[in-house]
């Protein structure tokens, strides 16, 4: 680790607007000299233009990382492995790249010898939470800017700030959109979609087909899960990330994944958030159809409610959090069978599944069946009604 430098501040750097300001901001406010760390955990674009942007408007460095691959190995596994879903809907896009681009700050943090990481979220975001929260988790001697957060400039203002002094930025005044995207799905925020009653704009969209413009034949594809990841598509073994790019794209083009929902934020407040997780909602489905066929009901039953609990503690930020140490070593230890097919049908915005099939299945044909090849013993069924309700039937005596 280099010795502390406080004057060097490094940056969670996208390539915005905000973000773009912050260099000149940070310079001009607090004579910080910025190092800009671009993280690429998936769906990222013109990464090198943004990276020479950076030291256009001043950067006295700016770093690409290509994580995609330990994206989905270290937070996307986990929260498959969870089933994870954010008030039953949001599969966690932003809150799990969060905790990864800390981790990645935190390095190159030590690697240059900045004293200080500055982000860009704002005070009524739950990224705040989740940033100031993993940098304090991995590092608490770094000290944390959000100039966002200080400032508080609204969209034209910051606009206006950059227009001010040549630096350029994708946002446009009729385009209000704030997106944010990777691997696991694209959310959208802003402009008209603070409007809970207005219909989510088609240009809101970017990775899916509105369901009444899709094919009119049906899609299927068949996901194999090797102890609970997912290992090949129509049996042809496939690299995680690829796997994930390529149901994400064949759900997306059949109208699957558009989440249009109000969700209680972190700090207290409703927000109308819109996502596209075609991908992700769908390797989600086909998991747990996987783990209904092969774990036992006691294990489920108990799992599901851990798996609430794993989606809000990522959601607030906890991902450094003991407790999500446990939660994850649980999971872990759950997906030892959780092994077999599942054959998914995509129809105009709709993911059903289609078939499922396991060599740990606990589907018995011959305790199911309800023709002759039924090996059920119906004459324990009696006794076994009879001793279940016994509990019952004493109360019911005890109270007349």
């Amino acid at each position: 680790m280099n010795s502390k430098n406080d004057k060097r501040v490094v940056l969670a750097y996208s390539g915005g607007l905000d973000t773009s300001v912050m260099i000149a901001w940070l310079k001009e406010k607090y004579e910080l000299d910025t190092v800009a760390v671009l993280i690429d955990a998936g769906r990222a674009s013109g990464l090198e233009q943004h990276r020479q942007k950076a030291l256009d408007i001043g950067a006295v460095e700016a770093h690409v990382i290509d994580a995609r691959e330990e994206f989905a190995n270290d937070f996307i596994l986990p929260a498959l492995a969870a089933n994870a879903l954010y008030e039953e809907k949001y599969v966690l896009v932003s809150a799990l790249s969060r905790p990864l681009i800390c981790k990645k700050l935190v390095e190159i943090a030590h690697a240059s010898g900045a004293s200080t990481i500055a982000h860009g979220c704002t005070a009524k975001g739950n990224d705040q939470v989740r940033f100031d929260l993993g940098i304090r988790s991995l590092d608490p001697s770094l000290e944390i800017l959000a100039p966002a957060r200080d400032w508080n400039m609204t969209r034209e203002q910051a606009l206006e700030y950059a227009a001010e002094r040549n630096i350029p930025t994708p946002l446009k005044k009729d385009s209000p959109y704030s997106i944010d995207e990777n691997l696991w799905g694209r959310t959208v925020e802003c402009g008209p979609l603070e409007d809970p009653w207005l219909e989510p704009p088609e240009d809101a969209f970017a990775v899916t087909t509105a369901p009444e413009a899709a094919p009119d034949e049906p899609a299927y594809i068949e996901v194999t899960f090797a102890a609970g990841v997912p290992v090949a598509l129509d049996g042809k073994p496939t690299p995680l990330v690829e796997l994930i790019e390529t149901i994400d794209s064949l759900a997306g083009a059949n109208g699957f994944g558009r989440v249009d929902m109000m969700e209680n934020r972190l700090v207290g407040i409703k927000s109308r958030e819109v996502y596209e997780t075609p991908g992700a909602l769908a390797l989600i489905q086909a998991h747990k159809e996987i783990e209904d066929m092969t774990l036992p009901r006691e294990l489920i039953h108990f799992k599901r409610p851990m798996e609430q609990k794993f989606a809000d503690m990522t959601y607030n930020g906890g991902w450094f959090d003991p407790l999500m140490d446990a939660l994850r070593a649980f999971n872990t230890e759950t997906q030892k069978r959780v092994n077999g097919t599942v054959r998914l049908k995509f129809y105009k915005g709709s993911c059903t599944v289609a078939g499922r099939k396991s060599p740990d299945s606990l589907y018995d044909f011959g305790l199911a069946t309800y023709g002759g090849e039924d090996a059920f013993s119906h004459d324990a069924a009696k006794g076994f009604c009879e001793l279940w309700g016994l509990p019952l039937e004493v109360w019911a005596k005890k109270g007349k």
